[in-house]
């Protein structure tokens, strides 16, 4: 069975994080490992407070991991701050994990910032040199590049502004503009549209998690980056299509639909 570690945060609620990150790996049939980073108290409709994990005791959990388990892909959510960023970029350096998809979590669904503003520069001069794929929205993406998003063509720039930065690919998704949810992947040659339609639902809770984590899986069991996103997309509409009425707010996504229909426990 090939592994995959995700370093992010707990989200208490089970929707994002390290629990979204999980069950996504279980879904594709991957074990899946943690390095929690920050713990959240959080649930449909707000992030309440959040508590940093000391920084040796991250550091202490990817050596634990890395030094007795071979990872094969690794998917990295909140960091939270410049220190922390700093701490899993050394340990990464050190491990040099075969494939990285970075996801730089910044803001909550609830509007939460979960990225303090002196942790975007050692984000960017630190882990996204270090990413096979960075995986942000239009939001994110404007953070990194210090520009506005709004048309097909400035997602196109952005995608070669963040690739210059370091990353190796970038896959800038286009839920936030209007029309279909279309996301844009640059290998760092060419691009490539990957198309969605968008699904007219509040429960949405957990989707980048969700996404960048079976992009993860999908790279840990051997798939090129294309069919890793292609079939990640695919894995994510249907966890959205099917999603969870949890909760008094944003609901999270059904990540295990379809082994649930096959098992004949699909949920109402």
């Amino acid at each position: 069975m090939k592994t995959a570690l995700t370093i992010a945060g707990s989200d208490s609620g089970g929707g994002a994080g390290i629990q979204a990150d999980l069950k996504a790996f279980s879904a594709h049939g991957v074990y899946g490992m943690s390095v929690i980073t920050a713990v959240t108290a959080q649930n449909t409709q707000e992030v309440r407070s959040v508590q940093n994990i000391e920084n040796s005791i991250i550091k202490d959990q990817m050596e634990a991991v890395f030094d007795d388990i071979c990872v094969d892909a690794v998917k990295i959510g909140m960091l939270s701050s410049a220190k922390t960023a700093e701490t899993v970029a050394a340990s990464l350096q050190k491990y040099q994990p075969a494939f990285v998809v970075l996801d730089p979590v910044m803001v909550s669904k609830g509007g939460h910032h979960l990225l303090q503003l002196d942790a975007v520069s050692a984000l960017k001069e630190k882990i996204i040199p270090m990413a096979t794929l960075i995986t942000p929205n239009i939001p994110e993406a404007e953070v990194l590049v210090m520009d506005t998003i709004h048309t097909p063509e400035d997602m196109m720039a952005a995608c070669l502004a963040i690739a210059a930065l370091g990353a190796k690919a970038v896959l800038l998704k286009g839920g936030h503009l209007h029309g279909d949810p279309n996301d844009l992947l640059f290998d760092g040659e060419n691009f490539t549209w990957i198309t969605g339609t968008r699904i007219h639902t509040k429960n949405t809770h957990g989707t980048g998690c969700t996404l960048s984590s079976a992009i993860t899986a999908n790279l840990a069991n051997g798939a090129s980056l294309i069919d890793s996103v292609q079939e990640a997309k695919k894995y994510i509409t249907l966890a959205i299509t099917h999603s969870l009425n949890l909760g008094k707010g944003y609901g999270p996504t059904n990540h295990f639909y379809e082994l649930y229909k096959k098992a004949d426990l699909v949920t109402k």
